[in-house]
């Protein structure tokens, strides 16, 4: 590349300065400080646009439940809304409209009682979605307790052992003992009985996951609600639901519509789910509901006079980008129901494609086949002793995919998988792609004679880090 430049002096002869060549490609930049001088904007342009070429292909990362692609449209919406502060709702009154919408539009989609003055919020993502709606049961369980004259020293959130770090992260910054079903056997997420059993007086609610990040299953909300309905009424214990539908809650409603897992079921108090995954939108939006003003108590609320008006500001978080809320009403309104189901149904059908021409290779076993979530995890067969998944994992990383290979958490740790992710542009074409790729792999490693890579040099802890993955 070659750029042409008028001379110092201003004679309107042009000098050749060629990209690579020119002060700031020639010579060094710091890396961990300030450099001294300004330099030409294409010249950084290039250093951080070369920088990043060592980082992988988005498109081929199976890894991820975060969207990768979205149309031309949706880029320049976001483009155009990169400076628009969320927070000034004075300054900005049709970007906050915009937020209200969707926020109905969810209400409307998960059966909220009352979608037209639905309570809810977009976020971050889901993770500060998460934490909200967590800190919303602390505190209206700590409201009840004090009613009666309990303490409430001690609260407890009871969840599955495969809840994304979140969860985690909520109980440590908020003061929550976490209570996590294990895994046992063949069930690799929350059940209903294991739900009730780690129940008690200071139990602040009880998380289901629907679309396990491990595999893709959904845990039975149904059945927990029902399971905590019946231990009210033998003990008076309240247990409510919050529903992480971080992904399941932007593709149950529309290929499972008689799925009962949302405000249908009345435990359900309140709802999460990540935009930047199944919502279709670029990294970071999440929204959180909440089924009536009881779920959500008064007190985290806040109105504020902020830039010469006052508004309700409901979230954890303050100033932030209106590109990405503008990003969901975009693709609300361009997909609508039909849209959505129809991308939905088509990730469903290539994971479960996908999963069955795995299947049929040979070596391995399936533990979901992508017909809940789009998602769908595998492991060796127990006769296959030369390689393993992390192996698996590696060869297929040389041609450029990322593919997770994992060990599951306690009690499971003795099983190791990959877990593969079909989002909106993973069509057949690029499945078949990564099937040919898999295919060509497996007789170099059937050649071993022992795992190149053990679980310890594969990750330092492969369930850990797999938990820290969305």
């Amino acid at each position: 590349m070659t750029v042409h430049t008028q001379t110092a002096q201003g004679s309107g002869s042009l000098a050749v300065n060629p990209m690579f060549a020119r002060a700031g490609e020639a010579t060094s930049v710091p890396k961990h400080r300030l450099p001294d001088a300004p330099m030409d904007p294409s010249t950084a342009y290039q250093i951080v646009h070369d920088h990043l070429m060592l980082d992988g292909n988005a498109r081929l990362n199976l890894a991820t439940f975060v969207t990768t692609w979205m149309e031309p449209q949706a880029d320049l919406l976001m483009a155009e809304c990169f400076d628009k502060n969320m927070i000034d709702k004075d300054e900005y009154p049709q970007t906050a409209e915009l937020e209200t919408r969707c926020v109905n539009m969810l209400a409307g989609l998960w059966h909220a009682p009352d979608s037209e003055q639905a309570l809810g919020c977009s976020t971050i993502g889901s993770s500060e979605a998460a934490m909200f709606a967590g800190l919303a049961l602390k505190r209206r369980w700590q409201r009840r307790r004090r009613s009666s004259g309990a303490d409430t020293a001690r609260p407890n959130l009871v969840m599955g052992i495969n809840v994304q770090v979140c969860w985690d992260k909520f109980c440590n910054y908020f003061e929550v003992e976490p209570r996590f079903a294990p895994m046992a056997g063949e069930r690799f997420h929350l059940d209903a009985e294991q739900a009730v059993r780690l129940c008690d007086e200071n139990t602040i609610g009880v998380v289901a996951i629907l679309g396990s990040t491990f595999d893709g299953s959904y845990e039975p909300v149904r059945e927990i609600a029902a399971a905590l309905d019946d231990l009210q009424a033998r003990t008076g214990l309240d247990v409510p639901v919050h529903v992480d539908g971080a992904s399941g809650g932007m593709v149950a409603p529309f290929v499972d519509p008689d799925l009962e897992w949302d405000f249908r079921v009345p435990r359900v108090a309140s709802i999460n789910t990540s935009g930047h995954k199944y919502g279709l939108v670029y990294p970071g939006v999440g929204w959180v509901l909440w089924r009536d003003a009881d779920a959500l108590p008064e007190e985290l609320i806040f109105r504020v006079n902020y830039l010469g008006g006052e508004m309700a500001t409901l979230a954890l978080n303050f100033s932030r980008p209106g590109s990405q809320v503008i990003a969901q009403y975009y693709t609300f309104l361009r997909l609508g129901h039909e849209g959505f189901r129809q991308v939905q149904q088509e990730c469903r059908d290539v994971a479960m494609y996908t999963a069955g021409r795995v299947a049929e290779l040979g070596p391995f076993r399936l533990l979901t086949r992508g017909d809940e979530l789009p998602v769908f995890a595998f492991a060796l067969n127990d006769d296959v002793t030369n390689f393993n998944v992390f192996d698996v994992s590696a060869g297929l990383r040389e041609r450029g995919w990322q593919v997770p290979a994992y060990t599951f958490p306690a009690d499971r740790q003795d099983l190791a998988a990959m877990r593969v992710v079909v989002r909106n542009g993973t069509g057949r074409e690029i499945a078949d792609l990564l099937l040919d790729d898999l295919d060509h792999l497996l007789p170099r490693l059937a050649r071993q004679t022992t795992p190149a890579r053990g679980v310890e040099a594969a990750s330092f802890d492969h369930a850990s880090a797999h938990r820290h993955k969305s």
